[in-house]
C-alpha cells in the first residue's frame, strides 16, 4: 500500500469506498461492518434480478467476488504499508443454490497474524489460507470459497543478514 494511502486507510473509509466502487455495487455487494482493528469484515450479496443465472438463484460468479478483495484488504490493514498483500489463488465449492441475499463474515485471528509476521520477519514469502463460508438469510451454508495469499514485508522493512551487509 502507497504512504499516502496509508494515512487515510481506515475501516470507515474502506467500508465506505467499498460500497461505492462499481464492481461491488452492480453485483449488489454491499460491506456491512468492518471492526477497528481490521480482524472482522461482515459482507451481503443482496439477490437481484440482474444478478440472478438462469436458474432464478444467485450467480456464481457474483457469490465468488463477494470474497474476492476482503482477505487481502484486511490484511493491509492489520500488517500496514510495511508489507505486499496480494490474492494468489482461489476455489470455490458451490453446496447449494442460494435464492437469498446471501451472508459472509471474515476473520483473522490474532495466531494467524502472528503466524504471517513470524514467517515474514527475514523478508520471506508467506502464504496463508482462509476458508469462508457463505450463507444464506437462514444461516445455510450456500458456498465454500478457498483463498490463499501473497504476504511479504518490502524491501525496505526486511531484516537485513550480515552477508547482505558485507561489502566485497
Amino acid at each position: 500500500m502507497d504512504k499516502s494511502v496509508a494515512k487515510f486507510y481506515r475501516p470507515r473509509l474502506v467500508k465506505f469506498a467499498l460500497n461505492m466502487w462499481p464492481p461491488f455495487w452492480g453485483a449488489g455487494i454491499q460491506i456491512l461492518s468492518i471492526s477497528e482493528d481490521f480482524r472482522q469484515v461482515k459482507v451481503k450479496l443482496k439477490l437481484r434480478w440482474w444478478n440472478k443465472n438462469a436458474n432464478r438463484t444467485q450467480y456464481g460468479g457474483s457469490i465468488f467476488s463477494l470474497t474476492d478483495p476482503i482477505y487481502s484488504l484486511m490484511l493491509m490493514g492489520i500488517l500496514g504499508d510495511s508489507y505486499f498483500v496480494w490474492d494468489k489463488q482461489a476455489s470455490i465449492n458451490f453446496i447449494k443454490p442460494g435464492h437469498s441475499d446471501l451472508y459472509a463474515e471474515f476473520f483473522v485471528t490474532q495466531e494467524m497474524q502472528d503466524n504471517i509476521l513470524r514467517e515474514t520477519v527475514s523478508g520471506d514469502k508467506c502464504f496463508p489460507e482462509f476458508i469462508t463460508y457463505v450463507k444464506d438469510c437462514e444461516g445455510n451454508v450456500v458456498s465454500e470459497i478457498q483463498r490463499k495469499l501473497y504476504v511479504r514485508k518490502k524491501p525496505a522493512y526486511r531484516k537485513q543478514t550480515s552477508a547482505e551487509n558485507k561489502v566485497v
